[in-house]
This record gives C-alpha cells, sequence and structure tokens, in this order.
C-alpha cells in the first residue's frame, strides 16, 4: 500500500453527512456502535484508524454520508472520545463545527455500579453523576458518591444491557 503524500486524501469528501474526527485511536468502532451503525443500514461509512495527528498523537476518523449527528448522540460521543470533534457537512462544505466537551452533569445515561445506591433501588430515581475529572475521565455519583473512571464508562455505554437509555 503506498503513503499518500500531504496534499492527497486518505478517503473522498462526503456530500452531505457528519465527520467525526480527533477521536482518540483505537475508538472509531466504538463511535459507530454508540451510533448504532453496523452496516446493514445502507449509509456510506468511511473508518479511517490510527492516522498521524499533531494535537492527539495517533487518532481515528469516522466518515458517515448522509446522517447527521444528533445532540444526544453527540453526548455520548464526548463520553468515549472527550477529543473528538463533529462537522456537519452539506454540499462538500462544513456547515457546523461543534468542538465536544465533557459535560458537567450526565443524567441517566450511565449507572452507578453501587448496589446499595438509590438509583439502583427505586425506579423513579434517575442516575446523576458529576465530572470529577477531565484527563483520565472521573465522574461521582452525585446520590452515593461512588466514582468511576473512563474505563466504567465505555464499558457502560458499550455493552452494559442496563445503562438507561438517553
Amino acid at each position: 500500500m503506498e503513503v499518500p503524500t500531504k496534499k492527497e486524501l486518505l478517503v473522498s469528501k462526503i456530500k452531505n453527512g457528519t465527520v467525526i474526527d480527533h477521536i482518540p485511536a483505537g475508538r472509531a468502532l466504538a463511535v459507530l456502535k454508540v451510533l448504532k451503525i453496523t452496516g446493514s443500514e445502507g449509509l456510506r461509512v468511511a473508518v479511517v484508524l490510527n492516522v498521524e495527528s499533531k494535537r492527539i498523537g495517533k487518532k481515528d476518523i469516522v466518515k458517515i454520508e448522509d446522517k447527521e449527528v444528533s445532540e444526544n448522540e453527540a453526548n455520548l460521543i464526548t463520553l468515549i472520545a472527550p477529543t473528538a470533534t463533529i462537522n456537519i457537512i452539506r454540499d462538500y462544505e462544513v456547515v457546523e463545527k461543534k468542538q465536544l466537551k465533557v459535560p458537567e452533569v450526565v443524567k441517566g445515561i450511565l449507572r452507578c455500579p453501587n448496589p446499595h445506591c438509590i438509583t439502583n433501588n427505586d425506579v423513579e430515581a434517575t442516575s446523576v453523576f458529576k465530572t470529577v475529572k477531565v484527563k483520565p475521565l472521573k465522574m461521582r455519583c452525585e446520590y452515593c458518591e461512588t466514582e468511576i473512571d473512563e474505563n466504567d464508562v465505555i464499558r457502560q455505554i458499550l455493552g452494559n444491557p442496563q445503562t438507561k437509555p438517553v
């Protein structure tokens, strides 16, 4: 495989859709899972893994034609790829650029791992986590003060069937 020069594109431009850039290396497939993109939707998707980045060393990129990422989807992406940027493309031009930022408070997305927490024992209680630290990510349950880290957050978002829907 030839290495492209600086002026060549690894993946062609898209007419309309979303480009998610500056994803930490190795997390593009997790972003696709968050977006519930399996390949059977008929969307044209390009995934580039482990590309050189001046900003974060190595990064992943996801291009999705004919789909604009919603605010809820962006919030989930933020939790697994806090350095990511979301670019909305229309007629080959970037019309909106969102620099993602880990929210100070996350409600109803994560589940407290403490089995005695009120959020696990009362159907009317919604989980609330406050961000303690962004790098590395650390969050604290507002009710019982149990802390979770970036790995716990990623594990919950990607695979915990008990995670409450957004």
